[in-house]
């Protein structure tokens, strides 16, 4: 005897699309349990002074920037977890393939003095700034408004850890191909002492210490990381010029998944541009937090080989970037 079954037929949430969800909506919205009580967001205590309940009460429904239904985001590319492992598998064979091929032509021993000086003070340091980075990512998915917003930013902080690895591991290779100097152990001097570092590093705590998520949001993601990239992305140029092909082509392989941040990002920002004054917002704090940017990009490429005219360049396409988000906005 066929049995009618009356009654919702998909996700509740995702009912008024009138199709069947995606593998990205079922896998992706609406998760999180902390936006449906205010005074109780992480439901672990009765008493709204619970500190995590009071962090983010303070942090999130009070941020300055307002949404009435963050669920409602979408990543632009729909990313999911077994799409994500399964596409930077392919990357990082890759990369394992660049490493060998290079290590079989004894790449490191044939590099130029005045390059290995770049790599010592301003490359392999980047450990640090990659592990600021993927803190920061790390704060933005424990604290974003939305599940959706969440999944991006776990994605952006694997990305960071992926390279934070992928330089200690040339850190390694270089070291013994070079034990006469400081790879692998001078870094975090370099990091905390070398002039070239201090705007970085300068912009990266002054993030970390950014609690409103909407802040933290602009200041890492629409600021800080791509003052990072655009830093990044000059190595990789004057690399070629030395003839060091290897870390141009690992850094072309990471401006991939800097580009993903930004695509990400710049979503945000135009699904939120029409609510109350989060237009005003936005350009607010892109205006606070670009000088620290301004300073490290200028600092960082000061220190590169033929630096004539490589950081207004890279303010340029900062600013570029800022440029297309303000059509959103």
């Amino acid at each position: 005897m066929a049995v009618d079954i009356k009654g919702m037929k998909t996700w509740s949430k995702l009912a008024k699309n009138k199709r069947r969800p995606s593998e990205y909506e079922i896998v992706t919205t609406n998760l999180q349990t902390r936006n449906r009580h205010r005074d109780q967001a992480y439901e672990l205590s009765p008493s709204p002074d619970l500190a995590m309940n009071e962090w983010y009460r303070k942090n999130v429904f009070d941020s300055p920037l307002q949404h009435d239904d963050w669920e409602e985001f979408r990543d632009p590319d729909q990313l999911v977890y077994r799409v994500y492992t399964r596409t930077q598998d392919v990357q990082e064979s890759y990369v394992d393939g660049l490493l060998d091929d290079h290590n079989n032509i004894a790449h490191d021993s044939g590099l130029q003095a005045e390059w290995l000086d770049v790599l010592e003070h301003i490359y392999t340091p980047r450990r640090y700034l990659q592990s600021a980075l993927q803190m920061g990512a790390a704060y933005l998915l424990q604290i974003a408004p939305a599940s959706t917003i969440t999944a991006a930013a776990g994605f952006q902080e694997g990305d960071e850890f992926r390279w934070l690895s992928r330089i200690a591991y040339r850190t390694r290779e270089l070291q013994m191909s070079h034990p006469d100097r400081g790879f692998a152990t001078l870094e975090r001097e370099h990091w905390e002492q070398d002039e070239a570092l201090q705007g970085l590093r300068e912009l990266m705590e002054m993030v970390l210490v950014t609690y409103d998520w909407g802040e933290a949001f602009v200041a890492l993601n629409l600021i800080a990381k791509p003052a990072a990239d655009e830093t990044l992305r000059e190595l990789g140029t004057a690399a070629r010029h030395f003839g060091d092909h290897l870390l141009a082509l690992l850094v072309d392989n990471q401006m991939r998944d800097c580009e993903r941040s930004r695509r990400w990002s710049a979503a945000v920002v135009e699904f939120c541009a029409d609510g109350g004054d989060n237009k005003a917002v936005i350009n607010g704090w892109i205006d606070k937090w670009m000088p620290l940017a301004t300073k490290a990009i200028s600092g960082y490429c000061a220190a590169l080989p033929e630096s004539d005219g490589i950081a207004d360049a890279a303010l340029g396409r900062v600013r570029a970037y800022h440029r297309s988000l303000v059509i959103s906005i």
